[in-house]
């Protein structure tokens, strides 16, 4: 009787903990580029202090998604417990640390920089948001987990995994018995992780995953069976990843995803509620006082002199998704309405960093603009480069329409490549590629109808 229910407690945690780290990595491995913008923000100099590892952040978030999915099946599978539940402790361990840091940030903190030789004091930078998830929550349940929310996932994740790392001589290569009893109910939870993050894809690819790990074990006997698998489910996820990197992702959480309307969500944001105080002191008395800046404080009395301010907040603002979309032009003049307001179809065609764009696409991108033109549309290119390297740009690549400046971070949110294409509608996104996918005029067209 107590075999059984250790069995079955063994079987629970391997479908809770392998369930949620093949959702976790498909969701990150949907979308690569975000993932490792993410962690370019963790290793700010201002933040863990690890700016070295910036070039290494796409491939390290791609390794990061790949382990997360391989970790997950091999759970599912029993498939090299030893190596699957030291993995997967280091792994949790390493994220509930990551979650700690940033629910503990203090954003007020200064850290020490050496600037032309001499040391200088600056801010602190806070990631507000983990990346567990992606864009995911935000673009189905409505916002992120908070950084102590994502700590507690993880706490409450290693309570499942422990038991999985300390019993792991019990669970060896799935029986054909011990799949029929764990695969169904781990596709179950993972339809509901799919329904709560409307997207049904990664129950789809476990379904694949899961006919070729029966096949492989069909054919090979363990350990080389063991070792097939995980190499299907690397080919598998690699290819998946691969193909989101070199296109867009498969499901875009954004709010630059096709369907949005960007004005609509400029107007989405509300300001916090919050009580401001402020300090004065009286210099004929010494005496100190705080007053509600609400309501009367003598701020023209002459004999009271400013000292401090305090803010309260008692409702949390919650921000526009869209709110640094602000477009300008060379003379600086704000010309985000005549992207955005226009009547005409508007094609938008991002080169975030024109020195790091690609370019072999060029010619498609120029005949398409020139035939967008041709047409009575708007053309714009956006960037976050200055208007000296613009200018350079233009020269070498023949591109012959206005360029307008947004804030990095936003392009970087508008399309995960460089160059992207959009198709506007009244602010509305109709249509959106990868500028190794540029469509020609007539696909452009279409996305309108």
């Amino acid at each position: 009787m107590q075999n059984r229910a250790l069995r079955i407690f063994i079987g629970v945690c391997r479908i809770l903990v392998g369930a949620t780290f093949i959702i976790s990595g498909l969701i990150k491995a949907n979308d690569p580029v975000g993932f490792g913008i993410k962690l370019e923000e963790y290793f700010a100099a201002s933040a863990l202090g690890l700016p070295w590892l910036d070039p290494f952040s796409l491939p390290l978030a791609m390794l990061a998604c790949l382990a997360e999915v391989v970790l997950g099946f091999a759970v599912l599978t029993g498939g090299r417990m030893k190596l699957a539940t030291w993995a997967l402790l280091l792994f949790t361990l390493f994220f509930g640390w990551l979650t700690a840091y940033t629910a503990t940030c203090d954003p007020q903190a200064k850290y020490a920089a050496v600037e032309n030789g001499v040391q200088v004091m600056r801010d602190v930078t806070c990631v507000t948001d983990c990346g567990c998830f992606g864009d995911a929550m935000k673009g189905s349940v409505g916002r992120s987990l908070t950084p102590w929310e994502s700590f507690s996932k993880d706490m409450v994740l290693l309570v499942f995994v422990l038991p999985l790392f300390f019993l792991r001589k019990k669970i060896g290569f799935n029986t054909w018995g011990t799949d029929l009893a764990i695969l169904p109910v781990a596709l179950v939870l993972l339809a509901f992780y799919c329904w709560v993050f409307s997207w049904w894809f990664p129950l789809l690819f476990a379904v694949v995953v899961i006919l070729g790990y029966l096949l492989i074990k069909w054919l090979l006997e363990p350990p080389r069976s063991e070792w097939a698998t995980a190499v299907w489910v690397a080919v598998v996820t690699l290819a998946f990843m691969w193909h989101c990197y070199a296109h867009l992702p498969l499901r875009d959480y954004r709010p630059y995803a096709i369907g949005k309307s960007i004005p609509e969500q400029m107007t989405m944001g509300t300001a916090p509620v919050q009580d401001i105080f402020v300090k004065y002191k009286n210099t004929a008395t010494g005496e100190e006082k705080e007053f509600d800046s609400k309501g009367a404080y003598p701020w023209d009395d002459s004999t009271w002199v400013y000292m401090d301010r305090r803010v309260e907040v008692k409702v949390p603002g919650i921000d526009s998704p869209v709110k640094d979309f602000l477009l300008t032009d060379l003379d600086g003049n704000d010309r985000t309405a005549d992207v955005l307001e226009d009547d005409r179809p508007v094609l938008v065609l991002v080169f975030r960093n024109v020195k790091d764009a690609r370019t072999g696409n060029m010619a498609t991108i120029n005949k398409l603009a020139q035939a967008a033109e041709a047409h009575g549309w708007a053309v714009f290119g956006l960037t976050s480069s200055s208007f000296t390297d613009v200018d350079e740009f233009k020269f070498q690549q023949q591109a012959a329409f206005e360029f307008l400046t947004c804030d990095d971070v936003t392009l970087k949110t508008v399309v995960r490549s460089n160059p992207g294409v959009l198709v506007l509608s009244n602010g509305v996104v109709r249509g959106k590629w990868n500028g190794n996918d540029a469509p020609t005029f007539d696909a452009a067209e279409k996305a309108l109808k």
